[in-house]
Order: C-alpha cells, then structure tokens, then sequence
C-alpha cells in the first residue's frame, strides 16, 4: 500500500503525479524482490516545511529535496534483498498485516526548481527522487564512492522503464 498526503499548497498535486509516484514506487520494491504486503507513505511538502524536517531529524538547517525515513535495519553495504530476501516475517514485524518500509518526505516546491535548473520535466524529477528515496528505505547510500555508484546505477535501471526522460 502507497499513502500519499499532499501537505503543501505550492504546486499543484495532479492525477498524473501521484499515479507516476505510485507506480515508480510499486516497480521500485517488486524491482528490489520486496514480494510481502508492504507499506509506504509519502508526504509532499514545501521548502520551509523539509528544511524544519532537515534540522529535527538531521541537524541541517538547509532545504533539500527529499528525504527518507526507513523502517528496517540493515547491517552496513546491505540491501532488503541481500538481508530479507527470504526472511519469515512474523506478525511482530507487521502492522495492520504489513511490512512498513518507511516514510518519504518530497518537497516538491525543490523538486520543481530542480527540474528547470536541470531542464527536464518537474514529473521526471520526482519520479527520480521518489527513486533514490525508496532506495534508502531498502538500504542504499551514496555516502561512499562505491555505495554511491551503485545507488546511481539501480536509479537509472529502474527509471529507464518509464518514459522519462531527462
């Protein structure tokens, strides 16, 4: 299950954009072999609400534009399909019969001024960041040069099967 709360009033939330989200998200964790009743929220917010975001739960007093909030463990370099692939998740793991994966907050007001400063469409951004922010939720970095290449490659993949292009 996919829960989108739009919390901004900035930039218009279309059909369009929350079904682009949930699919990306839905491909994203079939992609990553995540096959257990699942769930995932997603907040789309402003500027000054992910930078209030940043600095409570990051100490960074500066806006960005996404942020994840996972809630597995992983041991470190791990992903869900290198530690869960085969993991029986119990009911103590589970709430209303789901796995909860984590939380994503957007800032969409972010994601729009990026898609023109990298001019591509404003679904594309989020689309992207939507990717790179599910893959924290299943355990990927960026923090080491390794890691990070890693991470960029499993974004490229999986957004090459949608039609957005940069």
């Amino acid at each position: 299950m996919i829960l989108i709360d739009n919390r901004q009033n900035k930039i218009e939330v279309t059909k369009e954009l929350e079904t682009v989200i949930k699919d990306v998200i839905e491909y994203t964790l079939i992609e990553e072999k995540l096959f257990v009743d699942n769930e995932v929220s997603v907040i789309f917010i402003d500027n000054e609400e992910i930078r209030k975001i940043n600095k409570k739960h990051r100490e960074i007093d500066k806006i960005t534009d996404v942020l994840s909030f996972p809630m597995l463990n992983y041991p470190e370099n791990k992903v869900f399909k290198e530690v869960y692939i085969n993991y029986k998740f119990d009911q103590s793991d589970l709430y209303d019969d789901k796995l909860v994966i984590g939380d994503v907050a957007l800032s969409l007001e972010k994601s729009k001024e990026q898609s023109e400063e990298f001019g591509h469409s404003f679904i594309r951004e989020c689309a992207y960041l939507t990717v790179h922010s599910v893959l924290h939720l299943l355990g990927y970095d960026h923090m080491e040069e390794t890691q990070k290449k890693v991470m960029r490659k499993r974004e490229e993949e999986i957004l090459n099967n949608f039609s957005l292009t940069r």
